[in-house]
């Protein structure tokens, strides 16, 4: 008996072993993919996206210009401004300036993304490579090592389900998992889409995990550029195959992928918000309202809402109605049961519908879309849909005939994208109030699904679903 169980203490030993040189030795990994190779491999698809060398230095491309308020309203143009005044204006902004360089590399950097400090890696090491292990062996998962245009070497996780796709054919599709500002993909937000049947990728923030660099916007969109290449141009998923799924802070990267690429198949927002200048100044002190509001547009502007309109395809939003992360109310008390509300999910929803729906989100229709967010229980939704007496046959209807008839008129590669008539569409034009009101719930109750749950309550299987496509 004590000699099966010295060999039973040695192959746990042993296994630790492995695991933690797992860990430790992945910066001596060979590169498995670059940002480059779709350029250096000339592969089809979306292989015009790889940048140049002279462009890698810069990174990809962000969303600017109005989201950074470099024309603010009241001043006068830049190009109608003389060098003189220009100058002065960088002289008196100086100071401001480098104080929030100071706080974004700092304090801010620590509350945006906690899961970057070295800390909280190492008080997680054991639950890590718990995770590690488990997808390696259950899930036969295969970690990869990228190398992103700045240089950051961005740890993934690949189950391939494609050999067994299940009844249903969900092994066929890929889900890349965006986690949150302290997820890690061995204990994240990937095991729902990967318990529900689902091909799935994992990857970690720059500073992350096995991941170098550290967690800015620009950086972390780089390190989303090489992961949709590397699904698309290695692991060769079809785009109409591939999911995005973003849980938190990970829906920026998840919107900025299909904003990029807005022939990828699906967008899954889980507990996510619009911007991140209202939540930043619910949990910083008021007198520093200019400071954080400089600070989070010129270092950290998750403009998840400007980057979702411009993504063209199917988009799910999963609102939480115990979330108290991304809610503007609860601020040093908890969140009360059935508050809603200051939920910024909210926002995203609303800035979605009036983008790719304007006809129908005018006036009646944006009220009463703005009355049923309010609603927290399943049971108060249902109820508060049948009291408007939404016939969903007939939304469908008006829908598939509004895009046939488009189809008939318009022919031109601007009006029909990868994933059919283009947003925004005008269909709703000359309805009466009721029926508005009704169409426009029904589209918000096809976008939106609630669920009784907090942030970080891990999200069942069954609550992961494709989204609606109109």
């Amino acid at each position: 008996m004590c000699v099966i169980c010295f060999v039973k203490a040695l192959v746990h030993v042993f296994k630790i072993y492995l695991t933690s040189n797992y860990t430790y030795n992945f910066r001596g990994w060979p590169v498995d993919f670059r940002w480059d190779d779709v350029r250096a491999t000339g592969a089809g698809g979306s292989g015009h996206r790889a940048l140049t060398c002279a462009a890698a230095a810069a990174g990809v491309w962000l969303l600017q210009g109005a989201a950074l308020g470099e024309e603010a309203p009241g001043r006068p143009p830049r190009a109608a401004r003389s060098q003189a005044q220009c100058f002065l204006q960088q002289i008196r902004e100086l100071p401001s300036q480098l104080a929030s360089y100071v706080l974004a590399h700092s304090l801010g950097r620590w509350l945006v993304y906690p899961g970057s400090m070295s800390l909280m890696t190492r008080a997680l090491l054991p639950l890590l490579q718990q995770g590690q292990a488990r997808l390696v062996e259950r899930y036969q998962g295969r970690r990869a090592k990228l190398v992103a245009c700045d240089g950051n070497e961005i740890d993934t996780m690949f189950m391939d389900r494609r050999q067994n796709p299940g009844s249903h054919g969900r092994g066929l599709r890929l889900v890349i998992c965006c986690e949150g500002n302290a997820g890690f993909y061995e204990m994240g937000c990937l095991s729902a889409p990967l318990e529900a049947g689902y091909s799935v990728l994992g990857w970690n923030h720059p500073g992350f995990g096995g991941s170098t660099g550290a967690p800015f916007p620009q950086h972390d969109a780089n390190a989303m550029d090489v992961v949709v290449k590397y699904a698309l141009h290695r692991l060769h998923f079809t785009p109409a195959h591939v999911v995005v799924y973003g849980w938190s802070i990970g829906g920026f990267t998840a919107t900025w992928a299909t904003m990029t690429y807005p022939e990828l198949g699906a967008l899954v927002l889980d507990a996510t918000f619009d911007d991140l200048v209202p939540l930043a100044l619910k949990v910083m002190p008021h007198s520093w309202k200019g400071l954080v509001v400089r600070t989070v547009r010129e270092h950290f502007n998750l403009n998840v809402a400007e980057q979702l309109c411009r993504y063209p395809g199917p988009v799910l939003l999963l609102r939480r109605t115990q979330d108290d992360v991304v809610s503007t109310s609860g601020f040093l008390r908890p969140l009360p049961p059935g508050d809603v509300e200051g939920n910024r999910g909210n926002e995203l929803l609303l800035r979605l519908l009036q983008h790719r729906y304007p006809a129908v989100m005018a006036r009646e229709g944006r009220a009463v879309v703005v009355r049923w967010l309010r609603v927290s229980s399943l049971a108060q939704e249902a109820a508060f849909y049948a009291r408007y007496r939404v016939d969903d046959e007939w939304c469908l209807e008006l829908l598939r005939s509004y895009r046939a008839r488009c189809k008939e008129q318009l022919e031109s590669e601007e009006t029909w994208g990868p994933h059919g008539l283009a947003f925004p569409w005008l269909v709703g034009q000359g309805l009466s109030t009721r029926r508005r009101r009704q169409l426009a719930l029904f589209l918000a109750r096809k976008h939106l699904k609630n669920l009784e749950a907090t942030h970080c309550s891990p999200l069942e299987p069954q609550d992961f679903e494709l989204p609606w496509a109109p």
